[in-house]
């Protein structure tokens, strides 16, 4: 999907990609934000647990506006910041 064409909730992926990594920036410890490349596991680097995904699960519902479902709770959806990215951009693209 091209910048372009994310619209929906009026952000550009470039944005949205922003919001997520300042949120996993913000809420988890990471201890050099430059050396997290945004594919890098967030589970095998220890930035985020079981925990951290709710949070993250938290934040998607909150400031994307759409219900993350008990079968999309998967490492595929939400182990790192690209694959959050796109799941955001699948969800909201309605």
């Amino acid at each position: 999907m091209s910048e372009a064409a994310f619209s929906v909730p009026n952000l550009s992926v470039a944005e949205v990609r922003s919001r997520v990594r300042e949120f996993i920036i913000k809420n988890f410890y990471v201890p050099d934000p430059n050396e997290l490349p945004d594919d890098a596991s967030l589970l095998d680097r220890g930035i985020i647990d079981s925990t951290g995904v709710l949070e993250v699960i938290g934040f998607l519902e909150d400031d994307f506006h759409f219900r993350v479902e008990d079968s999309e709770m998967i490492p595929e959806n939400l182990d790192s910041i690209e694959r959050i990215v796109q799941f955001i951009l699948r969800r909201t693209s309605n």
